[in-house]
């Protein structure tokens, strides 16, 4: 009898286990089928109301060699007489082309507009790219070349070049460089020191949940030393705890992203414009960049507030109040020293570091009303303004 017993036991686990394991492969595939529907790896075409193609539009994802690499972008516009914008993204190696799709749709009514993925990023990610070719130099280099390439398929003699975040960093160094190929230069939570950066977003945080009494919180922020050393700061900008901790503050990449798989990684999977294969690729080409040393090093080395205080084109600053990955203080103070010949800065009140994201409507206002015309009109008053 109880030789049965435990022989019906045996039985009744492997039923469980089979059941459990039938159950487990049903939602692979069905996670499977959802990210092939989900990925044509096409963007979405310019239609007129009668279903036909719209005369003169353009929306391709398209491949060059830049550099001597092949890299990937998105080109899309209503009208290819429009002007032409380039947008440098951030991260390292972070493309936003998916955000840009769901929020900046109106800039592609005014503009042709190019979604660049840099060197090693995104669809232009390739386990073959050498890491010593990717510095800094070489992709102020890879965004004149790119520039240069829209400028000559277009026909147009200058373009507007769009920068946010990391890629801030590399366009306000393109346009010191080459000012005779841009109109104006837009920079979205825009790097001047990041190494002084970090250090007040870490106090900020300690401060904040300090104050909030989560001790556990304030003991893990405090394991990093983040005020102690550089090489501690680097640590922390790598690390998951910043990108968490900031989140849950509000002073990340969205006042309201929570978290990086509802904020992020999810919008990706969903973006129609990317094949399953280019989705993985775009998180190993985060990884890749983000542990990227050299490139590093140059972000946390270099103060812009001394390599490039002077540029010869209109210059718009943008930035969230409660941003706190690039500080907002200290883009506004940098602003505020740059000589130029138009300058103008704008404060968006309810966002953190992504402000074109978080309030599109007023962020389009300002490309068209002010950057457009060559104008700060709608800047701060105490920040704008002609030299």
């Amino acid at each position: 009898m109880k030789f049965i017993l435990i022989k019906s036991t045996i039985h009744t686990g492997k039923r469980i286990m089979l059941t459990i394991l039938i159950a487990l492969l049903s939602c692979l595939l069905i996670l499977l089928g959802l990210l092939l529907t989900y990925s044509p790896g096409k963007s979405k075409p310019f239609l007129k109301t009668d279903g036909t193609l719209l005369a003169d539009s353009v929306s391709e994802k398209s491949f060059i060699t830049i550099g001597g690499v092949k890299q990937g972008m998105f080109i899309r516009g209503k009208n290819i007489q429009n002007p032409l914008l380039l947008f440098l993204h951030g991260g390292p190696g972070m493309p936003e082309y998916f955000l840009a799709e769901k929020y900046l749709a109106g800039l592609e009514e005014r503009f042709t507009v190019c979604y660049w993925e840099q060197r090693g990023g995104g669809i232009s990610y390739s386990p073959d790219i050498s890491l010593e070719s990717i510095t800094a130099e070489q992709l102020i280099s890879d965004t004149i070349e790119v520039t240069n390439y829209l400028r000559e398929r277009f026909g147009q003699e200058k373009i507007y070049l769009l920068a946010h975040s990391w890629g801030s960093f590399i366009g306000i160094q393109t346009v010191k460089q080459t000012p005779e190929l841009y109109h104006a230069y837009i920079g979205v939570g825009q790097i001047s020191q990041m190494a002084v950066s970090e250090r007040r977003g870490y106090s900020y945080m300690l401060e904040q949940y300090a104050m909030a009494g989560n001790e556990s919180m304030v003991k893990k922020l405090k394991d990093y030393a983040v005020l102690e050393s550089d090489d501690a700061i680097r640590s922390f900008f790598n690390s998951a705890l910043r990108d968490k901790a900031m989140h849950e503050l509000g002073i990340g990449t969205m006042r309201d992203m929570k978290s990086v798989v509802t904020g992020a990684f999810l919008p990706i999977m969903k973006c129609r414009a990317y094949l399953p294969g280019e989705k993985v690729n775009i998180w190993r080409a985060k990884l890749f960049l983000r542990n990227k040393t050299i490139l590093i090093d140059q972000l946390f080395a270099t103060n812009l507030t001394v390599e490039v205080s002077q540029l010869e084109i209109p210059v718009y600053f943008i930035s969230g109040r409660y941003d706190y990955t690039v500080n907002y203080d200290l883009s506004k103070a940098y602003l505020q020293q740059i000589q130029a010949p138009v300058k103008g800065h704008y404060t968006f009140e309810q966002s953190a570091h992504s402000p074109l994201f978080e309030e599109p409507k007023k962020f389009l206002k300002i490309i068209m009303e002010d950057v457009k015309n060559g104008t700060t009109d709608l800047a701060d008053e105490e920040l704008r303004g002609d030299e």
